[in-house]
């Protein structure tokens, strides 16, 4: 079951918000469920390249708030906030809404972000970069910031071969059936010109114990997850840094302080 449903689907409700938080009756729903697909698919082709993660929609009293979460607020705003306000007019034409609020919050650490992470390692695949190094270097830097396990999947035609295949790579440990695991997932395509690649990537951020509060602009504090913050010096465990062998062996001398070889002549 934990392979086949979506993992952000599967916790919510228990330990992830919803994406969009409105209530409407019968007659509206559909109206107001299309209009939100149609304000993500225009910000991520708008916003291509300015690292958004997700967007979150509210709808109070007519009045329409868009909460962009991204890791590059920059590029979104603008010289003195002109491109917002661009932004801005222009969902107001989309929706035909007078009322349009954007908000943008920034992703601290984009390294623990599915979405971005995916994005990075499809634009990298796009640039011609092996899919091999691109994975493993992004396995790498989550695993420094602190993850606790991640997973990447690549399906296509890799390496422009003929035949398309998949291939896994993972680190660490994601328990798609433990529903208190925090686990961000996130599905991108990297357009290359001998067809398209699949990119699929779960990042377990952590176990959540206690009650979470659900709203999505939120941000997920350290108190919920066990253990706080954690190290960002995950490389090396040994007391000796990089000496593998601690202090018995003199330092970068492997074989310790010797006594020199005497000549027998």
């Amino acid at each position: 079951m934990g392979q086949k449903a979506n993992p952000i689907g599967n916790r919510l409700g228990i330990i992830r918000g919803w994406d969009s938080m409105w209530y409407s009756d019968q007659k509206q729903y559909g109206k107001n469920l299309v209009q939100d697909h149609k304000i993500r698919t225009y910000l991520n082709a708008r916003i291509n390249k300015g690292g958004v993660s997700r967007i979150v929609i509210e709808r109070t009293l007519g009045k329409l708030i868009i909460t962009i979460h991204t890791s590059k607020p920059g590029i979104i705003i603008g010289k003195g906030g002109q491109e917002v306000d661009r932004i801005k007019e222009e969902l107001k034409k989309l929706t035909a809404n007078a009322d349009v609020q954007i908000n943008i919050m920034e992703i601290r650490r984009p390294e623990l972000d599915a979405q971005i992470v995916g994005e990075t390692i499809a634009r990298q695949i796009e640039g011609r970069v092996s899919f091999k190094r691109a994975i493993k270097m992004a396995i790498a830097t989550a695993m420094r910031m602190g993850a606790e396990g991640i997973k990447i999947k690549a399906s296509g035609r890799l390496g422009g071969a003929e035949i398309a295949r998949s291939e896994e790579m993972k680190q660490g440990r994601t328990p798609l059936h433990t529903y208190r695991m925090d686990i961000d997932y996130a599905n991108v395509y990297a357009m290359t010109v001998y067809g398209k690649i699949g990119l699929k990537v779960w990042i377990c951020k952590g176990e959540v114990l206690g009650k979470r509060e659900l709203n999505p602009n939120i941000t997920s504090g350290s108190t919920d997850r066990r253990g706080g913050e954690r190290s960002e010096g995950r490389g090396d465990r040994r007391p000796g840094g990089n000496n593998r062998g601690g202090n018995n062996r003199g330092g970068n001398n492997r074989g310790g302080d010797r006594a020199p070889r005497q000549n027998k002549d």
